[in-house]
């Protein structure tokens, strides 16, 4: 029995490890490497760089982490029972439950695993990762001038085509908005121009040259336009104070479950809907538990699929982890509407998941 056991287990380590690595980088993305390898040529120290990616982990982890079991569980017994392995095993006198058991003690573990992450350690660290990306664009604010991509600081959105060097800038487009940033009221294109930073000061100095500037005056609803032309223009950014101007309160996804419940307290003191923060531990909670749902739902389909074809298994996971995901998304997004409850529509897909499984697995086993 135990030689079966270790056989089925170590089928499932490995397949595991292996689907977790390749979801875990799709996840990741390769465009955050890109941009990486972007920020650290542009000055942004590596270490730095790549202690983001560490922050990251723990919350990328709470979603690949369930959906990798559902991939190794639809795999590996899809093909025992492809391969009449499973069949044997029964004739042998081995029930079902004596084949899942050493998977379903992994499964309770993974479980575990995610209610460490989704209860403290993902949400502080995504916390984190917010704080460094903000700490990092005071102290390394060229890193963030990456062609193509538009930067904002306080009113001023900043597009540049290319860089040159450590503070060359080519094909700049800049658009300084209203206070309430609705209205653009310069548009300023250059061809070329050059940067300085006093880090003392937390300001950035941008010297443009060949500049066409169109000025906007807004009467009522009509828009006169200004324009000029500059061989050289001067202009600062201060974004030490868009730094320190931004929102110091935490979101309910970057509180630890302590503060969570903290926060609710007060929010009851102070006659507050507590709705969004009730929506956010319901669903960590939910996804925690949700390698269990997959395991129930999971195994019996993979049983009775009895398909060679990994592409079979890899579909139905998919399919399986996208409507689960999915209705948890939407339950979500339902925070505005507390009428409805989103808080316990959120545990819809994992009663849903775990009756149906508990249902098929019932059937297998008296078969």
């Amino acid at each position: 029995m135990r030689t079966l056991n270790w056989y089925v287990t170590k089928q499932f380590i490995v397949t595991f490890m292996m689907a977790m690595c390749i979801l875990s980088f799709c996840m990741l993305g390769a465009r955050f490497f890109k941009e990486f390898f972007e920020k650290v040529s542009n000055g942004l120290p590596a270490s730095e760089a790549g202690m983001l990616i560490v922050y990251l982990l723990p919350s990328i982890l709470t979603w690949t982490v369930p959906w990798t079991m559902l991939v190794a569980l639809m795999l590996v017994f899809g093909r025992l029972s492809a391969d009449s392995e499973i069949t044997a095993m029964r004739a042998c006198g081995v029930s079902i439950m004596q084949i899942i058991s050493p998977i379903l003690i992994i499964t309770l573990l993974l479980s575990g695993l995610c209610f460490y992450l989704q209860l403290g350690v993902g949400p502080d660290y995504l916390g984190r990762a917010r704080m460094m990306g903000q700490q990092t664009v005071a102290s390394h604010p060229l890193a963030f001038l990456t062609p193509g991509q538009e930067v904002t600081f306080n009113e001023i959105r900043l597009l540049v085509d290319d860089r040159v060097g450590k503070d060359e800038i080519k094909g700049v487009q800049i658009y300084r908005m209203d206070k309430d940033n609705k209205n653009v009221q310069q548009d300023i294109t250059a061809s070329r121009g050059r940067v300085t930073i006093d880090k003392a000061k937390e300001e950035m100095t941008m010297t443009l040259y060949n500049c066409a500037i169109i000025a906007y005056e807004y009467i009522g609803k009509e828009r006169k336009l200004t324009r000029t032309f500059s061989k050289e223009f001067t202009f600062s950014i201060n974004y030490g104070k868009e730094f320190n101007s931004r929102e110091v309160t935490k979101r309910g996804k970057f509180m630890r479950v302590d503060e969570i419940f903290g926060t609710m307290r007060l929010n009851n003191k102070r006659q507050q809907d507590n709705t969004e923060l009730e929506v956010e531990l319901n669903e960590r909670i939910a996804f925690a538990l949700s390698p269990i749902a997959f395991f129930l739902l999971g195994l019996p389909l993979a049983i009775r699929t009895s398909r060679r074809e990994t592409s079979i298994g890899l579909f139905l996971s998919v399919i399986l982890a996208a409507g689960y995901f999915l209705s948890i998304i939407i339950c979500d997004s339902l925070t505005g509407f507390p009428r409805i409850y989103p808080q316990y529509l959120l545990w819809i897909p994992n009663i849903g998941y775990q009756i149906f499984g508990i249902i098929m697995l019932i059937r297998i086993v008296r078969q």
